[in-house]
């Protein structure tokens, strides 16, 4: 049962469920609509939800797991509800309905926002389903709350000074049409930056596609990349578009560049040079016109001298450069987080909870977050989910941190200058590879992790095979 008390299974028993995959939508097509910066609902003849996708979740702060089944209205909350709903127009028109509206998120947050509605019919005309998409509307018309203009942009929140740096050049660089690279260590928003900067771009009304460098083996990658004709290799059972081309007139964002196979340097070199797409197995070239945005974890210059990153890609995709600092250098900024993640947190999971505890608060100020701002999330998330007060207290916060705190309270001068700096000595990988540093950093996750792989790949920001193919490269498997 979902929260609202509907079903989260559906059985495909109407004529719209006659069409192939889960829910009526193809798994490829899932995928692919994941990756969009534009919410999608896709609704049975009662308008009751089959599937939505994740940009939709984080639009309204609804899970897909917990609407299933309902009807759209208890979970749009639009002002268009009831008797002005553009899908009773889509129905008799028999053409897309576009209007502009309100919506209200779990947090009782007012959004603007565009809906476009569209009547589903099968081969023979008949209707079978609807389909919506919702676009945010608040990176166009500047709107927000004034007060905290200085604090946020988008889904960026700070007030230090490194932040507010970022937040005056965002704008400036969002307009131009140069290849972007974004480092920083892992979990610092490096995905998010990347989505603000295409929302406040000219290409804000076209897609934004993302693809994780590290996340397939090089023959997939290239066909994700690229795509590819039928029979280019075997499983190849039909034409893929790519989604270089799916990005057409919008952004394309890699993540994990430094994970990118060297032959496929080379072929996304000429695909900068050019930007023309070349599928596999093909020899019709289709002209893209997209902006790249990549982004790393990794000293690509690094990799440069060690020879596994191309120096000629390294040029040509770092025209502009924006370096997110980690969050143990943010100041101010982890207190602001704190408050802010704990007010999502208790809106999604209907929390009365007021605050932190004055240990707890302390604890949580001082502590360094290796893991950065998507461990700080995390952390709240968990302590929020299970606090049964009216006050988060250090008995609620998650078992490791605990034991880290432990840990710090022993004498010896490292790990109390660790506890109240946030980092550890600067020379402590002084004379290290790379490759020597990841291995370290793997383990220590590892056992942060207490040997989850899952939980130790969310903490690195890795996907499970990335980590999986990083350790046995490093001969740390189990």
């Amino acid at each position: 049962m979902s929260k609202f008390g509907a079903k989260s299974e559906m059985h495909d028993t109407t004529p719209f469920g006659r069409v192939s995959g889960l829910f009526g939508v193809p798994i490829e097509l899932r995928a692919i609509m994941d990756e969009l910066a534009l919410g999608i609902v896709i609704m049975d003849l009662s308008r009751r939800i089959l599937f939505l996708n994740s940009r939709f979740e984080a639009l309204t702060g609804f899970m897909r797991d917990d609407v299933l089944g309902v009807p759209c209205r208890h979970v749009l909350r639009a002002n268009l509800c009831g008797s002005n709903c553009p899908l009773i127009k889509a129905e008799h028109d028999k053409a897309p309905v576009v209007v502009e509206g309100d919506i209200i998120n779990r947090d009782h947050q007012k959004i603007p926002v565009r809906l476009s509605a569209t009547a589903l019919r099968d081969e023979k005309g008949q209707l079978v389903g609807f389909m919506e998409t919702v676009e945010d509307m608040r990176p166009a018309q500047g709107k927000g709350n004034p007060a905290q203009k200085t604090d946020s942009l988008g889904g960026i929140i700070g007030r230090s000074a490194k932040m507010k740096e970022l937040f005056r050049v965002i704008p400036v660089v969002a307009q131009t049409d140069s290849s972007l690279l974004i480092t920083g260590e892992t979990g610092t928003g490096k995905d998010v930056l990347a989505e603000e900067i295409h929302k406040a771009s000219d290409r804000a009304d076209g897609p934004f596609v993302k693809i994780n460098c590290g996340a397939l083996p090089e023959t997939l990658l290239e066909s994700e990349l690229f795509g590819h004709k039928k029979g280019a290799f075997t499983g190849a059972v039909s034409d893929k578009m790519g989604r270089l081309r799916l990005a057409h007139r919008g952004t394309l964002y890699l993540t994990e560049i430094g994970d990118l196979p060297l032959p496929l340097q080379v072929k996304l070199l000429t695909f900068l040079d050019d930007k023309v797409v070349f599928p596999l197995g093909g020899t019709e070239e289709f002209q893209v016109e997209v902006r790249v945005i990549a982004a790393t974890n990794r000293n690509l210059e690094r990799m440069v001298r060690d020879g596994l990153f191309r120096q000629d890609l390294l040029f040509r995709l770092n025209v502009v450069r924006f370096q997110l600092p980690p969050l143990r250098e943010r100041g101010e900024d982890v207190s602001l987080l704190l408050d802010h993640f704990l007010k999502l947190f208790i809106g999604r999971f209907g929390k009365r909870i007021k605050g932190f505890s004055l240990p707890a608060r302390r604890f949580l100020s001082n502590y360094p977050y290796p893991g950065n701002v998507r461990e700080l999330r995390n952390i709240i998330e968990y302590a929020a989910g299970i606090c049964s007060a009216d006050t988060i207290g250090m008995e609620h916060l998650p078992t490791y941190l605990i034991e880290e705190k432990a840990a710090w309270d022993e004498p010896g001068p490292e790990s109390q200058w660790r506890f109240q700096t946030g980092h550890p000595p600067q020379d402590r990988n002084a004379g290290l590879s790379w490759a020597d540093i990841e291995r370290q950093l793997i383990i220590d996750t590892l056992l942060k992790a207490h040997g989850h792989k899952s939980k130790a790949a969310e903490i690195l920001g890795w996907g499970r095979t990335t980590l999986w193919r990083k350790m046995k490269q490093y001969g740390l498997e189990a």
